[in-house]
């Protein structure tokens, strides 16, 4: 095969001559270390390379050669509950090859093990006409995914032969007969170029809440089956913990979680946490539905503008066979470095902050594959990949144009907020300035599925919060005061909204997730003491009086965040204290309310 030649070497750019019969996108081993590439410009005969390993030590004259295929990953069983690099090499057989906790250059490991056999259980039988995407058969992967696997892309024509048995993922489970009588020989293994997204049938319109059970996110600013989220805030403000909490929570069949150019302690944290932890729906491990992709701070940069696209890509792949799943990418401002950095030693003309003008394109063609769809195959299945990603601008300035170009594309805005952060209320998401564009479709969801008027209280709950900003510009100018009876409770409603319900501690074992059922009824009853006590205002009662009347109703309303799930018909006796006890304030005061 012909080979190039490296003429310049710029940190993880190398320029190689001699290329002309390499394309755009080709993987190359360059050096003497073979040490893994990608063609990301061609001018001539002459590639640039940018290299996903240390590149110290290369030099001009060593050799480079091109392997004609695009960076694709590997997708078949054994992916599952696994922790790869930006380019999908296992970080645990990576170890025990190199006998070193850190990256050696120019090794070669592969994604998945080909040498363990699996159990597949066919599905379908002789004789069946098949195309692509339909479902061959089963893998029990993990306890909790059923890997299925799938007619690969191009696909179609009878089964002549199949067999249920242990197969590794390189061995022949089925034939196909193709139209034109060539027989198609097909294995468990896939693989798919991570830059290009999976076809799909149809895109649908996503109108499934997401319940993270993270109750500022799910009542006030949720996101969809298939939506998109951005998480921006600044260092300290509790981004990793909110991407960490919907990772465990969620709703959703199986969690992708990318460790994008930030710390390794947030790494090692999931990697401790997350075998741990029990699933909720399955009663299994979380990490037997978990897949990470870490690319720290310290490990190659080129990998790290890789690495989203890896994960999204697996992301599509276990959609296709029908599931929920959920990418976290932690945080696309470093992926957005990466892109800068690379795009400077290209010399290319730099845009706002010096990112490349086409950061805005690819951060919308990242989020373009996230979405609800209709999935290729015979029989009628739909699957979601949901994208929420973290944003970190600099010194939490959301007008830079990672965060701005990021808000263009997703439909949901969780802004984090430090002062919230430092006066220990997490999650720091500011209820002022966060925004979701679901927020009107799922209300009419959520009613349905609670047959309650939840919609009404969000609208109810939000319009309070607003109206105590514009109070507390009054109290900071004049004092307490000066308000009336009415405003003194509404805002000690707007505080229990804040601390009883909206604050949540993701280290407490009850409090960490919050059921929609128990969500409705602990803001219910918030709201409805507010509601009954302003009508006792009416009936003259005093703002004092009903503060002293109601010390241990307030303090039952404030520890109903601890309740556990079992016991939630406590707050339905609560709904009923509420009553009671406004009426027995109005009558103390001299009035009934007959």
């Amino acid at each position: 095969m012909q080979k190039g030649r490296i003429i310049k070497v710029s940190g993880p750019l190398i320029m190689a001559e001699n290329m002309s019969h390499a394309s755009i996108q080709d993987i190359c081993y360059v050096g003497d270390l073979g040490v893994i590439g990608e063609i990301i410009e061609m001018r001539g005969d002459v590639a640039s390379i940018q290299v996903y390993e240390e590149t110290s030590g290369i030099g001009p004259g060593e050799p480079v050669e091109a392997t004609g295929e695009a960076l694709s990953v590997e997708l078949a069983p054994g992916i599952m509950s696994q922790m790869f690099d930006g380019i999908q090499r296992p970080l645990d057989t990576f170890m025990e090859v190199t006998g070193s906790n850190f990256l050696g250059r120019g090794v070669k490991v592969p994604s998945l093990n080909h040498e363990k056999k699996w159990s597949f259980i066919a599905t379908t039988s002789i004789g069946t006409y098949v195309t692509t995407g339909d479902i061959l058969g089963n893998v029990a992967e993990t306890k909790s995914v059923n890997h299925k696997i799938m007619v690969p892309f191009g696909v179609e024509g009878i089964i002549k032969t199949i067999k249920s048995g242990d197969y590794t993922i390189d061995e022949v489970i089925c034939i196909i007969e193709t139209s034109n009588g060539e027989e198609k020989t097909l294995t468990m293994l896939q693989k798919w170029p991570v830059r290009r997204g999976r076809p799909v049938k149809e895109k649908l319109n996503p109108d499934q809440p997401m319940i993270t059970g993270q109750r500022v996110i799910d009542t006030f600013f949720p996101v969809t089956k298939g939506g998109a989220a951005a998480v921006p805030g600044p260092f300290g403000a509790g981004k990793t913990v909110v991407q960490h909490q919907i990772a465990k929570w969620a709703d959703v069949d199986i969690v992708v979680y990318v460790g994008c150019g930030e710390r390794g302690n947030e790494m090692t944290d999931v990697l401790n946490e997350f075998p741990e932890l029990i699933d909720p729906n399955t009663g299994e491990s979380l990490m037997e539905r978990t897949i990470l992709i870490a690319n720290t701070s310290n490990m190659p940069v080129a990998a790290r503008e890789a690495s989203i696209y890896t994960g999204i890509t697996i992301a599509e792949y276990f959609r296709d066979m029908g599931y929920n799943v959920a990418i976290m990418a932690d945080s696309t401002s470093r992926w957005a470095e990466a892109l800068r950095e690379m795009s400077g030693r290209l010399e290319e003309m730099p845009g706002d902050e010096g990112y490349p003008a086409y950061l805005g394109s690819r951060l919308a063609e990242y989020y373009e594959r996230a979405g609800r769809v209709s999935v290729l195959g015979s029989d009628e299945r739909e699957g979601s990949v949901t994208a929420i990603s973290a944003v970190s601008p600099s010194g939490g300035d959301v007008s830079e144009p990672v965060t701005q170009n990021t808000l263009r594309v997703v439909k949901v805005f969780w802004g984090l907020e430090s002062t919230l952060a430092q006066q220990r209320h997490f999650p720091s998401i500011d209820w002022l300035q966060s925004y979701s564009l679901y927020l009107e479709m799922i209300g009419k969801y959520m009613d349905q599925s609670l047959q309650e008027d939840w919609s009404g209280l969000v609208t109810e709950a939000m319009a309070l919060l607003q109206e105590e900003s514009q109070l507390n510009e009054i109290v900071r100018l004049v004092g307490i005061d000066a308000l009336s009876d009415k405003d003194k409770l509404t805002l000690q409603v707007t505080r229990s909204i804040r601390e009883d319900y909206l604050q949540q501690n993701a280290f407490d074992e009850i409090d960490t997730f919050t059921s929609r059922e128990k969500q409705f009824k602990m803001l219910r009853n918030i709201l409805l003491f507010g509601r009954e006590g302003q009508k006792a205002i009416e009936l003259n009662a005093y703002f004092s009086e009903i503060m002293k009347g109601s010390v241990t109703l307030r303090d039952k309303l404030a520890r109903s965040k601890y309740l556990p799930e079992s016991e939630i018909n406590k707050l339905d006796e609560m709904k009923a204290e509420i009553y009671t006890t406004m009426r027995e304030i109005v009558a103390e005061g001299g009035m009934t309310n007959d």
